[in-house]
């Protein structure tokens, strides 16, 4: 039996040969992913990650902002820019992975010097990817074990393509397609980014593991929402509430 894990709730494991600190370094490069905390409908706290596409627009998993009543993105632990505007696609049904996607604007523009473009082909198999989120962490051995609120990232590879998900998948060393910052996402890495050449091909979304709860450890794998899948839906979206925060 497949389980799919939820991760909304609180950034990676990492390949256990390989420092820590070179995967909260490399995180630093990603200043477009950013974390968005907020309230529920129910009052219930919740954290993740989520993507800045353009100076007022973030994508990010819709089930982590799902029925939220307020939320909003902190930057560098300094700044909170509130979320004023969520659409969540309308195929999304509460099953992760299944059009797990939503598009928010912001209350005020977030000026970076550098915004993500979509990755709009098809050809993501087999490619070599990096992914980035403000999840628990831990290595492929330990799972998550860890929350300290950081920013990492690394990368992996592409194996297939399932539904509207990318599936990657953490290798041991001296396997094929080991990448020098194996890394696999786990709880609050929900809603953060993966890139291909430097454009977005992904949204985090789940853990799949067989048989056992998920820890986002070796032979497990990582589901992220195809964002070529679903690039004219973003568009339009994006499109719109630019606009509307023009009139």
């Amino acid at each position: 039996m497949t389980i799919i894990l939820s991760t909304n709730l609180l950034a990676g494991t990492r390949d256990p040969s390989v420092p820590d600190d070179k995967y909260i370094e490399y995180g630093k490069k990603f200043h477009y992913v950013v974390n968005i905390c907020g309230i529920y409908e129910d009052n219930t706290l919740f954290c993740g990650s989520a993507v800045v596409i353009s100076p007022r627009i973030i994508l990010t998993a819709a089930h982590v902002v799902k029925n939220s009543k307020h939320c909003g993105i902190h930057i560098d632990n300094t700044k909170v820019i509130l979320i004023d505007t969520v659409i969540c696609h309308k195929d999304f049904s509460g099953n992760f992975g299944e059009a797990d996607i939503a598009i928010c604007s912001l209350s005020k523009d977030l000026d970076l010097t550098f915004y993500p473009d979509l990755y709009v082909d098809n050809d993501e198999v087999g490619k070599i990817c990096c992914m980035a989120g403000y999840g628990l962490t831990g290595t492929f051995f330990t799972g998550q074990i860890i929350s300290d609120g950081k920013k990492r990232a690394g990368s992996n590879k592409i194996d297939i393509v399932e539904k509207d998900l990318l599936i990657c998948s953490p290798s041991k060393m001296g396997e094929h397609g080991r990448t020098t910052l194996e890394f696999m996402i786990t709880s609050g890495d929900s809603g953060g980014g993966l890139f291909i050449d430097g454009k977005l091909a992904g949204i985090n979304s789940c853990v799949l593991a067989v048989g056992k709860p998920p820890t986002s450890t070796y032979g497990e794998e990582s589901g992220h929402t195809r964002v070529s899948k679903f690039a004219p839906w973003i568009l339009e979206n994006k499109e719109a509430l630019e606009k509307k925060k023009n009139d």
